[in-house]
């Protein structure tokens, strides 16, 4: 089997408010729409808000769940700025940004249908920033 591509799907609960969510607070550009869908940039990754289809289990007690096991990890060079720029939007910051034991610096934030987005600043000195190859 070859991969040829990957992306998000996400059916949400209202669609309408999450497209505004992605595209006017988090800032994300949009790659296509089509009728019943919008997909946006993510980096190296797409994320496509489904109008169409069920919402994931939304509104249910397993939908909530569900969406809480369920995470965007979204690189961006500095999470500081990123949250001032995103708190100066409207967005509610669930977390500010701190230095996790594990070296990243990390800020969370949900989406109107509870899914988690974590934004990373991966420091200069990180492993994953630096060639650790004999």
């Amino acid at each position: 089997m070859e991969i040829l591509a990957s992306r998000m799907l996400i059916r949400p609960a209202d669609y309408p408010k999450s497209v505004a969510f992605y595209r006017d607070l988090i800032g994300l550009a949009v790659a296509r729409e089509y009728g019943a869908g919008t997909v946006f940039y993510a980096g190296q990754s797409l994320i496509e808000l489904a109008g169409h289809g069920e919402p994931s289990a939304a509104g249910t007690q397993v939908g909530r769940a569900e969406r809480r096991g369920m995470t965007l990890w979204l690189q961006v060079r500095d999470v500081r700025a990123a949250q001032a720029e995103l708190a100066g939007r409207g967005v509610h910051i669930a977390r500010t940004a701190r230095e996790e034991p594990w070296g990243l610096h990390e800020m969370h934030v949900t989406d109107p249908d509870g899914i988690l987005l974590i934004f990373v600043e991966v420091p200069a000195t990180h492993p994953l920033r630096r060639d650790v190859r004999n």
